[in-house]
């Protein structure tokens, strides 16, 4: 990792402290304040927070650079030319809202085209991921020792542990039929959702992660973690990820292209 990422690495950590700071002192509250976006999914007033933090930070201390974010938005055209920070203050609003802890802060920072820092970080899990590019994925529990993740040896479907989101989301895709029989076949399958699957592949607790549909401020962060834990990480068609991708999946690389291929249309 070039010396300006692992400063951008350094700084991607202190965002997401001051995101923590903000996202956990809201979560559970009483007077916690949602409302609903266009599309229907909901955005509380933690969310908003959180970005606005952010971008206060990075306007501080990276004014130069673009911030692309769920709730306030960006410049994604162009995105192969300099600096992007791209950011989902609350990975898991629905979960955060109904009080499950399973939610995160996602920053990742594109140079170029390529996405070589991101931070994962879910205080109410007492848990955080980080990479950057060429420096390794490692994560943390409780404030306890740093450990590197590696992804697992898993070679066959039928040992293998698969997580997703939704199934209906498969069908609308109009790849359901598929993605049933893939489950049908594989060890144990679990819907955690969201950001976690992804960070479990990338610390050898699952072995396939996939989604049919989704943004880039959903996958950007967990592109570097996975990849530096030695996975794979394209769309579900095989592409490698960039400014367009609107799909996932996430391997120990031992399995990738067989899941590809039976995830296929």
């Amino acid at each position: 990792m070039s010396a300006t990422h692992a400063d951008d690495l350094s700084l991607a950590l202190r965002l997401a402290d001051a995101a923590d700071v903000i996202s956990l002192e809201r979560f559970g509250s009483a007077d916690l304040e949602v409302t609903a976006k266009p599309d229907l999914t909901p955005v509380s007033d933690a969310d908003l927070a959180v970005e606005t933090a952010i971008r206060g930070i990075l306007a501080a201390e990276r004014p130069a650079d673009v911030v692309i974010g769920e709730e306030f938005g960006g410049v994604e055209k162009g995105l192969s030319d300099g600096r992007r920070w791209v950011v989902d203050p609350i990975d898991g609003t629905k979960n955060y809202v109904r009080g499950v802890p399973v939610w995160a802060t996602l920053i990742a920072l594109f140079d170029g085209p390529d996405v070589v820092v991101g931070v994962v970080s879910a205080p109410a899990m007492s848990r955080r991921w980080w990479a950057g590019t060429g420096g390794g994925a490692f994560t943390q529990f409780a404030g306890g020792a740093v450990k590197p993740c590696r992804v697992s040896g898993v070679g066959e479907i039928s040992d293998a542990s698969l997580t997703y989101a939704e199934l209906g989301e498969w069908y609308d895709d109009g790849r359901g039929p598929q993605f049933v029989e893939l489950l049908s076949d594989c060890w144990r399958t679990r819907g955690y959702g969201d950001f976690l699957p992804y960070v479990l592949v990338a610390e050898g607790a699952a072995d396939i992660a996939c989604e049919p549909e989704l943004s880039l401020w959903d996958m950007a962060a967990l592109v570097p973690v996975v990849r530096e834990a030695g996975g794979r990480f394209t769309d579900v068609d095989g592409a490698e990820f960039g400014q367009s991708t609107v799909s996932a999946l996430a391997t120990n690389g031992l399995l990738h292209e067989r899941v590809k291929d039976r995830l296929a249309r």
